[in-house]
């Protein structure tokens, strides 16, 4: 059976030359560009979209596709070329666009590609807003325009030096250049190392840098996870690197090995940021102030504790970038993120950035003269579990409702519904919800041992009705 194309709140995603191809990219550009037109208060006022694509190899034609049908409905396209997700975020609000778009599918093997919307604010449209693009695009909905007001292609190459400028204001550049740190780094022949290498440069790193090529043909499955970056590790040790930093193929995704070439995992990403951040905070408490965090159900404690220390709070959210971006502008919060090595700080972008996380976590090690490994060392740590059952769509929710019914009944339990159903007990926790595009059901668990968060694993197979 042939794979369905995946439609989220993030975009659209699919199988190049299968389900993905030019007539279905331009047909979403064009119910991207009718839904813009609609929303506009102004309608005479004639809007732009900026474009940019990572670097697979399928990416220029959905790109021309895509920018093709926005034309097609009179919207301009602004083509920012081979860049990042978090770049294309920062020109949407730098060029006042209407929206944006990026090539795009993210840490997805190469057969992948897909649409990410963005709308003017630089973030995914929300729910109700995604859905309504959704319908256009299956409908065939389109404002199409005739021949003279068709929209107009233009190109901008500012995007680096845009991000760059935006990621060195949130840190002090001399003390980091002072470290001469040296830097490891593998871009999986992605979208980020040539920006990535420029940043590290300006805080007078030395970089060892491996698939660095803009190939798109990927050196290794392209998720930064401790089994794919074997060759980062070897680097590090070979380079006697201080840190090694691993990107995902569109940059927003940030995965960290420590000195001795121990991958850390992407959990300790968002955890090390925020303890920057939290402790510049803490500096200059407020007595009436609270500072605050976010990120989603699915994501580690460690950004509690670190929370707690400065009396701060940290806002929880269903699964998906954009709630807890949404979370983020709505409480004002200092940092944000999801536990997937995506780092949200609103003063360079709205989006997960890679670059800004390793600004973050560079800083900290600069300021404290403290190895990543020792840094690590002080965060408390946790044993998590992140498991998938496949479960037709009839029984998820039967699925769900036992899970709940078994766990809430233990000692301490707390419930929250917002994304499926996430059961907080004193030094664990469990968030068992329905994939958004996958016919299974995701079950994180974070204990303060192995064997207890094996034992909630075993409980919700024997008990919730997953077989």
């Amino acid at each position: 059976m042939a794979e369905q194309l995946i439609i989220t709140v993030s975009g659209l995603r699919g199988l190049v030359g299968e389900n993905l191809t030019p007539p279905i990219a331009a047909e979403y550009g064009c119910a991207f560009g009718t839904f813009l037109k609609e929303g506009s208060t102004g309608r005479n006022t004639r809007l732009s979209v900026c474009i940019g694509r990572d670097s697979r190899p399928s990416g220029q034609m959905l790109k021309a596709a895509t920018a093709a049908g926005l034309c097609a409905v009179g919207i301009d396209v602004v083509d920012l070329g081979l860049v990042t997700t978090p770049g294309v975020s920062i020109m949407v609000t730098e060029l006042q666009c209407a929206g944006g778009v990026i090539i795009t599918a993210s840490h997805n093997p190469i057969q992948y590609n897909g649409i990410k919307l963005l709308l003017g604010n630089g973030i995914a449209p929300p729910v109700e807003q995604a859905e309504r693009i959704r319908q256009y695009f299956s409908q065939k909905h389109f404002a199409l325009v005739d021949s003279t007001e068709c929209g107009q292609v233009t190109s901008n190459e500012q995007t680096d030096a845009k991000h760059i400028a935006k990621v060195l204001a949130i840190i002090d550049k001399k003390t980091i250049a002072a470290k001469k740190f040296k830097v490891a780094l593998d871009s999986v022949n992605g979208a980020g190392a040539r920006v990535t290498k420029k940043l590290l440069a300006e805080l007078g790193c030395e970089v060892s840098a491996i698939n660095d090529e803009p190939t798109g043909i990927f050196a290794h499955p392209p998720e930064p996870t401790a089994e794919n970056i074997k060759s980062l590790r070897e680097a590090v040790k070979a380079n006697r690197a201080d840190i090694g930093f691993a990107q995902d193929p569109d940059a927003d995704r940030l995965a960290i090995v420590d000195e001795n070439g121990t991958y850390i995992g992407e959990e300790y990403t968002l955890a090390l940021a925020a303890k920057y951040v939290f402790s510049k905070f803490a500096t200059r408490n407020s007595k009436f102030e609270i500072p605050k965090a976010a990120t989603n159900l699915s994501t580690s404690r460690m950004i509690d504790d670190i929370a707690e220390k400065v009396g701060g709070q940290v806002i929880r959210t269903a699964v998906g970038e954009a709630n807890v971006a949404g979370a983020m502008l709505h409480h004002n919060c200092i940092i944000g993120g999801e536990g997937n090595g995506g780092v949200i700080d609103l003063r360079v972008s709205p989006v997960r950035d890679s670059l800004a996380g390793i600004a973050l976590v560079l800083q900290l090690m600069a300021e404290t003269g403290k190895t990543i490994s020792r840094l690590v060392g002080q965060i408390r740590g946790y044993y998590m579990i992140k498991d998938k059952f496949a479960v037709e769509q009839s029984r998820v929710q039967q699925v769900l409702e036992s899970t709940k019914s078994v766990l809430s009944e233990l000692p301490g339990a707390t419930v929250s519904i917002i994304d499926g159903y996430r059961f907080d007990f004193k030094d664990s926790w469990v968030h068992i919800r329905a994939s958004n595009t996958e016919p299974v059901v995701r079950v994180i668990v974070e204990a303060k041992d192995q064997p207890t968060a094996q034992e909630y694993i075993k409980i919700i197979q024997a008990k919730a009705l997953i077989h």
